[in-house]
């Protein structure tokens, strides 16, 4: 943008900002037909009904056995990672790949653990 469409913004917004407009007590009105206090008894108890139901699953996650249910599925998930891996390690020399695939291993260490954690590490800072 260039310093004449500037001048002229900045002609017109204080040109706006100098004007006044009158409203009649229309502000005074709005303000006494607002609820009294009725919203925030309702934000009140919106928020008591969120806490109540995250104790009541938290509860029932450990009632029900929540965490064997998290720990098989985080050791199927490795299990089955390892096993492509090696899988992958046995067989990439018996094909017509060109890669060394120790490197492509070191690459996919970088790109699925280096990497994320990095961005996690900036996004905190930023944040």
């Amino acid at each position: 943008m260039d310093d004449k469409d500037q001048i002229m913004l900045e002609s017109f917004f204080k040109q706006a900002a100098q004007q006044q407009i009158e409203d009649n007590g229309f502000t005074e009105r709005v303000m006494t037909q607002l609820p009294d206090g009725r919203a925030e008894r309702v934000r009140r108890l919106s928020s008591l009904w969120t806490l109540f139901c995250i104790i009541i699953g938290v509860v029932l996650f450990f009632v029900f056995g929540g965490t064997m249910v998290l720990k098989s599925a985080a050791l199927s998930i490795l299990q089955m990672l390892v096993t492509t891996l090696e899988v992958f390690l046995v067989t990439a020399p018996t094909t017509e790949i060109t890669v060394n695939p120790w490197m492509l291993l070191l690459l996919m260490g970088f790109v699925l653990v280096y990497l994320p954690y990095q961005t996690a590490r900036k996004l905190s800072s930023v944040l």
